[in-house]
């Protein structure tokens, strides 16, 4: 690979106008693809074959109207009253323009529906009365049949004993047509007597099966109290919009469509604000922070190159290299499903060690002009030898990224890919178009005094890699530096046990959106809860139950479940065809993204939640956003030991090949679990916990974002492979040449730590750029890989793992010979090109 990478980099300086035309015209060509291809990216997380999808599909099937789905949009008054009959004209007015949207199938109208509910419960408390008249009226009937059944017993005696005397008399036969006939009228009176009975318990039986309708109803009106459209104090409500399916299948074009006709909506005194469902904003790819980042980024490199020219060259290898990689990703949207903060990713990624790569090779190539090689002939020297480190280091980042897709996670793995290419491209630019653009800019890479001694001093490169290192580190140092970065690593690491996943909601948007300001006004005037209702359908054991059974069932369901801590209410709002299916709508206590509608949503689907009740045999199963968002960060922390697994495998075998030791590998993986353990603390400390909130701007706390312990575990994985690539080579090959083993580590360490340094304030600097943003997913990915980059670097690669090679002595090189024997010769730094170039040039006395 180093012979080749030679010939590739002698190539590209003899033919640097070819190689810089023709990634100018990929850059064009990836420009062009994206404004021709490109599609509309998305800011929803969705997965297939979770259980919340099974339920909403379920829905669909089953439920007459339990397809589709639906947004809230919040509107206040802005002097803080009462809605004016003329504003809640004006908010049906508007409900009736969003209805014309074709993506809109209705709208509920909030006043209408609090008027509606008002109205039933006025209709209960009429037919409350009415039943009670009704009873009344029935009880004196059944007063007046009594007595009159009386009066029939009166005359039946008094018929009797008349008859008995006429038989005692010898008279019967004379008045027994008398008797039979005033018997006649008795039968009649009876048989009336039984027909105004008999409809009396008719009568009966309808109002006790009107009483069961009433207290049916009754305890609907009751359980959906804490679900009103409008606020106690009458000064904000809930509009919902309906959709033909779920809100995260839309297209969103439509749906900023509706969401701008909200927001334009010009109603005197009333404030609308949609909600995160409907307002969608595109994260800005790049903005006043990222160019403070980059600014850092070219002081950094100012100050080690010494020139505009050398600061400048990296930097602009980097921009067209991510301008190709992301151009050319985003190019893809338009049959591809990618969320928006994918090709930011690849952005961040991509500029990062877009500079880094191409500094590795500049550094090396100054050096050896230094020394007094030639402009063409160090071109190729040093793309063969730090150029073929940076293929490897770029192959390490790309194949940790690749391997996000073994999670099965598909967002997860179109980031990792995405990003991966961006990455690929920078390591291709830079053994590539850093020669050419070196080869053009000659001898100004360096600044005028480096150039009048350039040559003079063929040993002035050597004072830079440590050859006049004689002793190791003062072992006593090395102790204290161990003892140090384990502690801090440990201490930073204790917010870990806390960590919680999942999606940020609207709490946590900026302050001045009108997402978060919807969740504020929608927690402090509904509830924290209704913010993200959970969807729940209950399958009932008996499936030969009556309309009235049924809702018998879903009623006492509803009221066993609100009855729990952990939801404020739950209202029925379905059933199937067959009674088999009822769905009701749960509002948690809490927000969608707090622990105890996490507990919920479990707890709900498990068994023996109902236990000791009626409905102890129903089975539920819970759907809607915050269930959603809880199944795909349970998805995602399930793949993250998996994962894990693979890059601390990935780790050791290719330190194993590359520094030929078993310890060494060890050490530095293990120095990578504690920087990313340490990480991971630190942004749980911030983001969970709220600490120094303020400096970041973070308007509300909640879980960790789902995917960025496994992102950002990736990421460091590869970035913390290529730190210890420049530092710990140096040892191994100071140790091969015959150098103590503690006098080897120091060595490298010497060597490497200059641009190490240079390369970890650049990624440090541009990563943080990203910090400041408004997009709470980019603001956590930006600042742990910040964090990330500034623990591995300075604390695990240039203190902890140098300390604990120096305490380890020979141990540290150990490598069984039956290992040293099966594995490949993995020359990452060139040595052997260097060593052959070597004696090439003094065999031709140069």
């Amino acid at each position: 690979m180093a012979k080749l990478l030679y010939r590739l980099g002698m190539f590209s300086a003899r033919r640097a106008k070819t190689i810089i035309f023709a990634w100018l015209a990929i850059l064009a060509v990836a420009v062009g693809s994206f404004l021709t291809f490109g599609g509309q990216l998305s800011d929803q997380i969705s997965m297939a074959d979770l259980e919340t999808t099974e339920v909403a599909d379920r829905m669909t099937e089953e439920l007459d109207d339990g397809s589709g789905g639906s947004a809230n949009v919040v509107i206040r008054t802005e002097d803080g009253e009462e809605f004016t009959s003329q504003q809640q004209d004006a908010i049906a007015e508007l409900g009736t323009e969003v209805e014309e949207h074709d993506i809109v199938t209705s709208v509920t109208d909030p006043f209408e529906t609090a008027d509606e509910v008002e109205a039933n419960r006025a209709d209960m408390e009429s037919g409350r009365q009415d039943l009670a008249e009704g009873a009344d009226q029935l009880e004196t009937g059944q007063e007046e049949l009594d007595a009159a059944r009386q009066e029939l017993q009166a005359g039946q005696d008094e018929l009797d004993a008349a008859a008995e005397q006429a038989e005692q008399s010898g008279m019967a036969q004379a008045v027994q047509p008398q008797l039979d006939a005033q018997q006649e009228e008795l039968d009649a009176g009876r048989a009336e007597l039984d027909a105004a009975q008999e409809e009396l318990e008719t009568s009966r039986q309808d109002l006790e099966d009107g009483q069961l309708e009433l207290d049916r109803g009754q305890a609907m009106l009751d359980l959906s109290d804490g679900m009103g459209t409008v606020s106690d104090d009458g000064d904000t409500a809930l509009m919902m919009i309906n959709f033909p399916q779920a809100a995260q299948e839309l297209d969103m074009e439509e749906v900023t469509a509706v969401s701008q006709t909200l927001v334009d909506a010009d109603i005197d005194g009333v404030e609308v604000l949609p909600t995160q469902d409907l307002s969608f904003e595109m994260p800005a790819m790049f903005s006043m922070a990222e160019v403070i980042g980059l600014l850092v980024a070219a002081v950094v490199l100012l100050v080690m190159l010494g020139t505009f020219i050398g600061a400048g060259l990296p930097l602009l290898n980097a921009l067209i290299g991510v301008g190709i990689g992301v151009a050319g990703a985003m190019s893809l949207s338009g049959a591809i499903e990618m969320m928006s903060i994918t090709p930011i990713l690849g952005l961040m990624l991509g500029l990062a060690v877009g500079i880094d790569y191409s500094l590795f090779i500049l550094h090396r190539h100054r050096q050896q002009l230094k020394g007094g090689m030639g402009v063409t002939d160090s071109i190729a020297l040093a793309n063969g030898t730090s150029g073929n480190a940076v293929i490897f280091a770029g192959a390490t980042v790309v194949i940790a990224l690749l391997a996000l897709n073994v999670t099965g996670v598909g967002f997860l793995g179109m980031m990792g890919t995405v990003a991966a290419f961006c990455v690929l491209v920078a390591a291709l630019m830079a053994v590539t178009m850093t020669p050419a653009l070196l080869s053009v800019t000659g001898y100004t890479i360096l600044s005028k005094k480096e150039r009048r001694s350039a040559g003079r001093a063929k040993a002035r490169p050597q004072q830079h890699n440590g050859d006049k290192v004689t002793s190791g580190m003062r072992t006593g140092n090395t102790v204290l530096a161990t003892v140090g970065a384990v502690a801090l690593l440990i201490f930073l690491a204790l917010p870990v046990g806390s960590l919680r996943l999942g999606l940020p909601d609207a709490s946590q948007e900026p302050a001045d959106s009108t997402a978060y300001q919807a969740y504020q006004e929608t927690e402090e005037s509904f509830g924290e809860g209704m913010n993200s209702p959970l969807l729940v359908l209950a399958d009932l054991p008996d499936s030969d139950l009556s309309e009235g059974e049924a809702t018998d069932q879903q009623i006492a369901v509803a009221e066993h479940l609100a009855e729990r801590d952990d939801v404020e209410t739950a209202v029925p709002t379905g059933m199937n065809d067959d009674h088999s299916v009822i769905a009701l709508a749960i509002v948690p206590t809490d927000g969608p993204a707090s622990e105890s509608t996490e507990n919920l949503v479990h707890e709900l689907r498990a068994d023996g939640v109902l236990a000791d009740t009626e409905v102890a045999d129903v089975e539920l199963s819970v759907a809607g956003a915050a269930a959603a968002s809880i199944d795909i960060s349970d998805v995602v922390a399930d793949a993250l030991p998996v994962y894990l697994a693979v890059v601390i495998g990935l780790s050791l075998l290719l330190m194993i090949m590359v520094f030929r030791s078993l310890l060494l590998p060890l050490v530095a993986t293990l120095g990578f679990v504690g920087s990313f353990a340490a990480t991971m603390g630190i942004i749980v400390a911030i983001f969970q916990w709220g600490w120094f909130g303020d400096v970041f701007d973070i308007t509300g706390t909640g879980p960790i974002l789902t995917f960025l312990p496994i992102l950002v575990m990736g990421i460091l994985f590869g970035l913390s492979m290529d730190y210890q690539l420049f530092t710990a080579t140096g040892m191994r090959e100071a140790y091969v040449q015959g150098s103590a083993p503690k006098v080897a580590v120091r060595k490298g360490l010497v060597a490497g730590r200059a641009v190490v340094t240079a390369a970890a304030l650049i990624m440090i600097s541009v990563f943080a750029g990203f910090v400041f943003t408004d997009d709470v997913m980019i603001t956590s990915i930006g600042l742990a890989l910040a964090v990330g980059v500034l623990l591995d670097a300075f604390v695990v690669r240039l203190l902890l793992v140098p300390s604990v090679l120096h305490l380890l002595g020979p141990a540290a090189w150990w490598l069984p010979k039956w290992i040293d024997r099966i594995l490949p010769d993995v020359d990452v730094e060139g040595a052997a090109l260097e060593e052959e170039i070597t004696k090439r040039s003094q065999g031709a006395g140069i």
